[in-house]
């Protein structure tokens, strides 16, 4: 029982790595444009899907990866063309953005659907021994995944607290007024949260399909999470939610033993709400 626990811990630390790299993107949209975006796990299918078409083109898998994320990133900024700044600047209400978000990814899975098809799909990758270490066997895309989204998060973490963006960003997230007042060109930081929220989500849909293959509701399966990630880590807070994502994903892959497979999404809500009965906003402060 202690080596099938131990196995489930490495299991929950690569899908927790998986939802910490979506759930900062989800954060930061929410932290600097105050957008509950329900289609953020739609466009992380979107990224995975545009890098397999280019991967079964024979394309080299990382270079398939940077035109998914090429992609998600131009997906979200024609989003944020069409809808969002214009429901911005008609003020509209946090419930109507929601609504818009949920009708997006409709659109968004749909259209998956339409030019991939509904069936389940892989990447065209050569089979990989799985690692042995103490008696535990870790396939090779697990550690690929730990070690991308590691990187992916000291470069969020350097990019947010030692560069012009970052500090901007910051200040917007705090107060968008006071940040518009002071010189800060607010446009130029709602780019740049787009860029890095696709860039991150990309990543984390292609490591997610790596892991797992690649379905047209996979990103829908992974929203609640994502949110459970935002929110139990304090929201518009990236690093609680880079915390809370390991902390889901680890007691979502050790449940299973006693409560199955079935029951995770459960695991993780009931996790959330338990915490939020203690801490009403989160494990750290709701602050980038």
């Amino acid at each position: 029982m202690a080596g099938q626990l131990a196995q489930l811990f490495i299991n929950g630390i690569a899908v927790g790595s998986i939802i910490a790299l979506a759930a900062v993107g989800l954060t930061l949209t929410y932290g600097i444009l105050r957008l509950s975006n329900f289609a953020h796990g739609d466009f992380m299918t979107l990224g995975a899907y545009i890098a397999l078409s280019a991967n079964l083109q024979g394309l080299n898998i990382w270079l398939s990866i940077i035109l998914g994320g090429f992609g998600t990133v131009a997906g979200m900024l024609l989003s944020e063309k069409l809808l969002w700044s214009t429901m911005r600047d008609r003020r509209a209400s946090s419930t109507t953005l929601i609504i818009i978000s949920i009708g997006l990814a409709l659109f968004i899975r749909n259209g998956i659907i339409l030019i991939w098809g509904g069936a389940s799909q892989s990447y065209d990758l050569p089979v990989s021994d799985a690692l042995t270490f103490w008696g535990l066997r870790i396939p090779q895309n697990q550690l690929l995944v730990v070690g991308l989204a590691a990187i992916a998060i000291l470069a969020l973490h350097y990019l947010l607290q030692y560069t012009k963006v970052g500090k901007a960003m910051r200040a917007v997230a705090d107060d968008i007024d006071l940040a518009r007042v002071s010189g800060i060109d607010v446009e130029r930081v709602v780019l740049w949260t787009w860029i890095i929220a696709g860039t991150l989500t990309a990543l984390g849909g292609c490591m997610y399909g790596l892991t797992t293959g690649l379905r047209p509701n996979m990103g829908w399966f992974l929203i609640l999470p994502m949110f459970a990630s935002v929110t139990l880590g304090g929201i518009g807070n990236p690093y609680g939610a880079i915390a809370a994502a390991l902390i889901i994903g680890i007691s979502q892959e050790m449940s299973t033993p006693w409560l199955g497979s079935q029951y995770k999404l459960a695991v993780a809500l009931s996790l959330m709400i338990v915490v939020l009965l203690i801490r009403p906003k989160g494990l750290f402060r709701s602050t980038i």
